[in-house]
């Protein structure tokens, strides 16, 4: 297909800065030649990456695919270039989640990961989809509280731990001094759903006792929806460690399923710590839940 590499850099600028314009800045090139090289790849591959049009661009489903796959490709070559010429200094772990990292177990996980690998720091990334940075070679692990798609050859998955479910509400809300809730106590309120969290939604409920719904775009406002009195949540346990609010009261909800979480990596790995770290998370789970580990 003679892709080159000119080919892939503009794809993935196109898609990162969202305009030819941009895009073209900041590879410097003009736009007139930066809409060539497009053009020119999607020539090359007999199909359109791009739907472009006076007012709007996206990338097409092929496309954003496309893009994912340069962003990866494109970080093994300038790794493998700079250690070739022996420029290649040692970077971080990169450990992606979208909510809650792993609840409880975050601090002594990297804590212990720290004392016995000071050489291999950690950088923590917060990210609406986590997956797709493992896709795009952004990170090299992944917490997950949905189950990865299992078409998705480019990541490799396993189950590490189970969460219970809770609900979360405001303070002097008439269940805050309970020590647990059922769904149904949940029914005629209103639940805040976060649009970056998968965990919870409406079909939680029967479908003929579902509640009304709002959806909030991140966690700041679900919790400030929660503590202002305006709705209730449902989340999983990992919130209540990694989100504490003084005006949001937590408490298990005991007739709702528990979420799964995942651990996710890249199918063709890159960083050559990520295998000693997930038997890391292994052995950490295993010590203090014996049942809880993958």
């Amino acid at each position: 297909m003679n892709v080159e590499l000119r080919h892939l850099r503009a794809l993935v600028a196109i898609g990162e800065e969202g305009t030819l314009t941009d895009a073209a800045r900041a590879l410097h090139l003009t736009q007139p030649a930066l809409s060539r090289t497009l053009a020119q790849l999607e020539q090359r591959l007999g199909v359109r990456l791009v739907e472009r049009t006076t007012r709007s661009l996206h990338l097409t489903e092929p496309g954003r695919r496309l893009w994912e796959d340069a962003h990866r490709l494109l970080a093994l070559l300038d790794d493998a270039l700079a250690d070739a010429t022996g420029r290649r200094a040692p970077r971080p772990l990169r450990l992606a989640f979208a909510w809650a990292a792993l609840g409880s177990h975050t601090v002594p996980l990297l804590r212990t990961w720290r004392e016995r690998h000071p050489e291999v720091p950690v950088e923590i990334r917060r990210a609406d989809d986590p997956a797709a940075l493992l896709r795009r070679g952004e990170a090299d692990l992944a917490f997950l509280r949905v189950r990865p798609a299992g078409d998705d050859q480019r990541i490799q998955h396993r189950a590490l731990t189970r969460e219970r479910r809770m609900a979360a509400v405001p303070l002097g809300h008439a269940l805050a001094d309970r020590t647990d809730v059922a769904l149904a106590e949940l029914r005629g309120e209103t639940v805040a759903l976060c649009a970056t969290a998968a965990t919870t939604g409406a079909d939680l409920w029967p479908a003929h006792a579902r509640p009304r719904t709002v959806t909030v775009p991140g966690v700041d406002e679900w919790l400030t929806t929660i503590a202002t009195g305006a709705a209730v949540g449902v989340t999983a346990e990992g919130t209540v460690h990694q989100h504490p609010h003084p005006g949001v009261r937590y408490l298990p909800v005991r007739d709702a399923e528990p979420v799964t979480v995942h651990l996710a990596w890249p199918a063709v790995e890159v960083h050559p710590s990520a295998a000693a770290f997930r038997e890391h998370i292994a052995h950490h789970l295993t010590e203090r839940n014996p049942g809880a580990g993958a």
